[in-house]
């Protein structure tokens, strides 16, 4: 299903207040990218311009309410600027050519333009939050900061490694994106109509509800193809990123536990021809069905909130809109 496909129901639900938001974001993100050199801009544009879910941003509104401060609207720049900061960052550590079906600025400007536009964008989700005035929204943002670092250490040291656990796995989708996912719902209720008392519960479906998202991104990098996920089938097999579909796998074939990734994956090929003998084991369902224990768990979560019922509306389509995804 299409990024827009899954997004529809989502904005048809929110009406003008959730699209004006959305508008303003692709606004200010072009703004926040300006007045930093030509060259510099030019990258930082290129990949804001790239698009995506926006799924983040989206988030910070919902949980905000209605209408949508100034406040929340700085948080949901500042978040999506953090997230494409990070995307960056990765296709230099991964040495990707494609993100989201188009050549990165890695591939096409290089490691150190690639670096700084990273650089550039980290700066200017800080300095856009810090227009709310709010010390704890900027402390929220920095923790979710660390933690994709955090993450990242841990997917490097566990890079090709035959001994990676289910419970490894899923600490890493808490560091690398779930906590992303978190702090923007909490930025959300915190700066919006929930307030503080919702803040902890809100939080708790963004984590839950991100680390769904991640394991469907992991299933889809198996299941592909391409013209769907914007890179290439088995690009975490290239990388050396073991994910559940391969964990659980492992636990099914023998030959896969023994295959020596670093060695035996070395060209798309290859990469494609493991995906399919993972997918052989019946591996993808149990990992599919994994997310939608979480998104289930998020979904109750929040039920007894007392949210006002469009908000409630919103939130489960988000919660839907994960695993549309995958379908």
């Amino acid at each position: 299903m299409s990024t827009q496909a899954q997004l529809a129901p989502i904005l048809e639900v929110g009406g003008d207040p959730l699209r004006t938001a959305m508008a303003q974001t692709e606004e200010r993100l072009r703004a926040a990218a300006s007045g930093h050199g030509a060259v510099l801009g030019g990258w930082a544009d290129g990949t804001l311009s790239a698009g995506g879910k926006r799924l983040r941003p989206m988030l910070v509104y919902i949980c905000a309410g209605e209408p949508v401060s100034e406040a929340a609207l700085c948080a949901g720049v500042s978040v999506e600027l953090l997230h494409m900061a990070t995307l960056v960052h990765d296709d230099v550590l991964d040495n990707a050519d494609l993100r989201r079906g188009r050549p990165t600025v890695y591939a096409t400007g290089g490691r150190g333009a690639a670096t700084t536009t990273g650089d550039l964008l980290f700066s200017r989700a800080f300095a856009v939050l810090v227009r709310t005035g709010d010390a704890d929204a900027v402390r929220t943002l920095s923790g979710a900061s660390s933690a994709l670092a955090r993450g990242e250490l841990v997917q490097r040291a566990d890079a090709w490694s035959p001994g990676v656990t289910v419970e490894r796995y899923l600490e890493r989708c808490e560091l690398k994106t779930a906590r992303l996912f978190e702090a923007a719902c909490r930025l959300g209720a915190s700066l919006g109509a929930p307030g503080a008392e919702a803040a902890g519960a809100l939080a708790d479906f963004g984590r839950r509800i991100g680390v769904a998202f991640q394991i469907f991104d992991d299933v889809l990098d198996v299941s592909g193809p391409v013209e769907r996920t914007g890179k290439a089938r088995g690009t975490d097999l290239l990388d050396g990123t073991v994910t559940l579909p391969l964990i659980l796998a492992r636990g099914r074939d023998p030959s896969l536990a023994e295959l020596d990734l670093r060695r035996s994956v070395i060209t798309a090929a290859e990469a494609e021809a493991v995906c399919d003998r993972i997918a052989a084991t019946g591996a993808l369902e149990d990992a599919r069905e994994s997310a939608l224990g979480h998104v289930r768990q998020a979904k109750a979560g929040i039920a007894g909130l007392g949210l006002p019922a469009k908000q409630q509306q919103l939130l489960d389509l988000v919660a839907d809109g994960v695993v549309e995804r995958y379908s």
